[in-house]
């Protein structure tokens, strides 16, 4: 296998030359990559000095601190992993994400981390794309269904709470984003994810098969905390909170990457009008400021079951607008139905001046309606 290796300048270079010789590698280059402790004049590493992997199918590094540090190492990885290459040390070996061929225009919302906005601006994306195209979208989860499941109609309060009393997660990243999002959308599940976004298992590829049998002018592919899904799409959007470490890997092979709070903000949207004494359930800071209504209790508990019951035992209100996420239908919607009163959905709504040319950018020309 040809291979470039990774040197520096803290190593004798006929240390260098001895380890390529015994290493089981065809290495046609090394990158020097600083250091000049052990340099006298031009090293001769035996090989050429390459400024770019160029043919090599392997990146072997034979670096050490203090030239790279961890966090270095793993920039290098990044790059080298956006460029399709593994990359490799005595003790680690990093290989990038398989991506598979899918035929229809798509585009993949991928994050940094859970709970950054990803699934928000997934709806946003295709509530978007939806004015003028048949979009479908395939979301993966942790809780998502065994086998690809297409729920082609927006499901109501009443149908996520039977699903739940059935034993399923009604809170499912697929179950919100057809309920807000009111496109077809298909449920898959994830278990794992590496540090560069590969899913250990998952059931993505036959979703996207599914998604593409009903003949979609697009097809959206929504990503699961930092799980990337394992499609060859046409664009991918990244929304980073954090570019440490491989998330610059995630960086490189998106075509666009959101900051929340710079380049959007999310605000929570009722789907229905808002009546009589209001508690709010979320996971994250979305304000409630601007909401028609009589808020008297505000949680960003939905994730912390321990505490939402406590504050769910104090309420008394007629009205809980809720998020699709976490503990919102197994706790909150059967204890506001318990009590007589309305649940009304919430939709986290993405403000930002300029997004949707971003976003259509991305994509062919518009087709008819």
């Amino acid at each position: 296998m040809r291979a470039i290796a990774i040197v520096d300048g803290e190593h004798y270079p006929d240390v260098v030359r001895a380890a390529l010789h015994e290493l089981p590698y065809e290495f046609v280059g090394v990158m020097l990559i600083g250091g000049t402790e052990k340099l006298r004049g031009t090293p001769d590493y035996g090989v050429p000095i390459v400024e770019d992997p160029g043919e090599a199918e392997v990146v072997v590094d034979l670096s050490d601190e203090p030239v790279l540090t961890p966090e270095l190492r793993l920039q290098l990885a990044s790059r080298f992993l956006a460029l399709g290459l593994p990359y490799l040390g005595a003790d680690f070996r990093f290989d990038p994400p398989t991506f598979h061929p899918f035929e229809l225009p798509s585009l993949a919302v991928i994050g940094t981390g859970k709970r950054v906005g990803k699934t928000a601006v997934t709806g946003h994306v295709a509530r978007l794309l939806a004015r003028d195209r048949r979009v479908v979208v395939v979301a993966m989860g942790r809780g998502g269904p065994a086998e690809p499941e297409l729920v082609a109609t927006p499901p109501t309060v009443d149908d996520l709470v039977a699903l739940s009393r059935s034993g399923r997660h009604a809170a499912s990243d697929h179950l919100e984003t057809a309920a807000l999002a009111r496109v077809p959308t298909v449920g898959c599940r994830r278990a794992g994810g590496g540090m560069a976004g590969a899913p250990f298992a998952s059931n993505v590829l036959e979703g996207a098969r599914l998604a593409a049998s009903l003949e979609p002018d697009v097809v959206v592919f929504d990503g699961s905390g930092a799980a990337i899904p394992p499609i060859a799409t046409s664009a991918r959007i990244l929304v980073a909170h954090d570019r440490s470490g491989l998330n610059a890997f995630r960086a490189l092979i998106s075509d666009l990457v959101l900051t929340p709070g710079e380049d959007f903000t999310l605000r929570l949207r009722p789907l229905e009008p808002l009546a009589g004494r209001v508690a709010v359930f979320t996971t994250g800071d979305a304000p409630v400021g601007h909401l028609d209504a009589d808020v008297v209790h505000v949680s960003r508990n939905l994730a912390r079951r321990d505490l939402l019951a406590l504050e769910l035992a104090t309420l008394d209100v007629d009205t809980y607008l809720v998020e699709i996420k976490a503990a919102a239908i197994d706790v909150v919607a059967e204890h506001a139905l318990a009590r007589g009163a309305r649940v009304v959905l919430a939709d986290n709504e993405v403000v930002a001046t300029g997004l949707d040319d971003r976003i259509l950018s991305l994509l062919p020309e518009r087709v008819e309606a």
